[in-house]
């Protein structure tokens, strides 16, 4: 299955808030089509299928490489659930749109892929990079970069950054302190009915 290109409020409107997806906030709270002043009441498994899209549409990504987190999740040691949260939040194109470079993860996605971004002062042009404590994220050193995403981080004052980075808006650079906690997600979501999801797919 592809990424998704439609229209996000439909999106949000039928799965709730999504920061990674839109800033835009739906004016109408019924969800999209003819019927969606009457909500149906959702089965167990359409339950665990809302978790499950709720976390491919916050961080843009497909279901093959979802089901590859989730095969990678359960080799490590942990709680799966959290541990799939961590490996999410720690993508690159998730970690520049957290520190503000970027209005959303597909913004973010392409700012990595045009070149913007430096990781270790090595050009990363691979949005889903698996970013390492004690990483450095930082700008190029190109005036066009620069004042691009200086536009974007005038416009994410509030936006609060996890305490698991250090990140100087002067020089535009971010250094990886540690993996993220489950508690800084800003996700409504239940990871664990996402792997009860896949318990049997995967």
């Amino acid at each position: 299955m592809s990424r998704y290109r439609g229209p996000r409020l439909r999106i949000v409107r039928r799965l709730g808030d999504l920061p990674g997806l839109t800033k835009k906030v739906a004016n109408r709270q019924t969800p999209p089509g003819q019927h969606g002043s009457t909500p149906k009441k959702l089965s167990q498994y359409g339950i665990r299928l809302q978790e499950k899209q709720k976390l491919r549409y916050n961080y843009g990504i497909t279901e093959t490489q979802l089901i590859k987190y989730i095969r990678q999740a359960r080799r490590l040691k942990g709680s799966t659930g959290e541990v799939l949260l961590q490996l999410l939040e720690m993508r690159l194109d998730n970690l520049v749109y957290r520190l503000g470079m970027a209005p959303t993860i597909s913004a973010a996605r392409q700012l990595i892929s045009h070149g913007h971004i430096i990781v270790n002062n090595k050009k990363v042009n691979i949005p889903s990079y698996q970013c390492q404590p004690k990483e450095i994220i930082s700008v190029v050193e190109k005036k066009q970069s620069r004042e691009l995403i200086a536009d974007f981080l005038k416009l994410s004052k509030s936006i609060l950054i996890p305490p698991n980075i250090s990140f100087n808006k002067e020089n535009m650079s971010a250094v990886i302190n540690a993996v993220i906690a489950r508690e800084w997600v800003k996700l409504n979501i239940q990871e664990l009915l996402i792997v009860e999801y896949y318990s049997r797919k995967v």
